[in-house]
């Protein structure tokens, strides 16, 4: 009565289906787990050097370069949906002109839970500049520590495990001798 085709057809819808329903309910369980992971930033030292961009070699820019140390135990945003968590350290200030940035200046990927207690004293990854060439008469800057859990199903969650307790200002400009 019913050809090969159509009950192959009919056999796949059913278990496509039973597989969605499956990942919605994985991805609707993930909104159970709250989890609230707690760290510290401090910042130890900020200096200020001027220097030429490789985009622009004849514009003279200052460069921040920050030291800081994190620790931070995010174990708790790990459960059985995460798949990874991107974490970076940000700093947060307003330029002369009054124009609030916020500049991504460390990050790391934790992949395995057994990685997530975090200890560590570093220095800014990337180029910490302003785009005015200067960070005179920019107001401090406060430092933080967020996260990004990216679940194997379901939505990119967000979060801030630690920040400084004052902000913290920059310093005059060193020249290079």
């Amino acid at each position: 009565m019913h050809t090969v085709y159509s009950r192959i057809n009919n056999v796949s819808a059913m278990l496509s289906t039973c597989i969605m329903g499956l990942l919605a309910a994985v991805s609707l369980s993930t909104f159970l787990f709250t989890a609230d992971p707690k760290g510290t930033l401090s910042v130890s030292s900020i200096q200020v050097f001027p220097g030429n961009a490789r985009r622009y070699a004849n514009k003279n820019q200052d460069f921040a370069f920050v030291n800081f140390n994190v620790t931070a135990d995010l174990t708790p945003l790990f459960n059985w949906n995460t798949k990874q968590l991107f974490l970076y350290v940000s700093a947060e200030y307003e330029s002369k002109r009054g124009v609030k940035n916020e500049v991504v200046i460390w990050d790391r990927i934790v992949r395995r839970k057994e990685d997530a207690q975090l200890s560590v004293a570093g220095r800014n990854k990337y180029v910490f500049r302003d785009m005015s060439a200067s960070f005179k008469n920019a107001s401090p800057a406060n430092y933080s520590l967020k996260y990004n859990v990216m679940p194997y199903v379901g939505v990119l969650t967000y979060g801030e495990a630690a920040k400084t307790t004052h902000p913290v200002a920059f310093p005059e400009r060193q020249e290079l001798s």
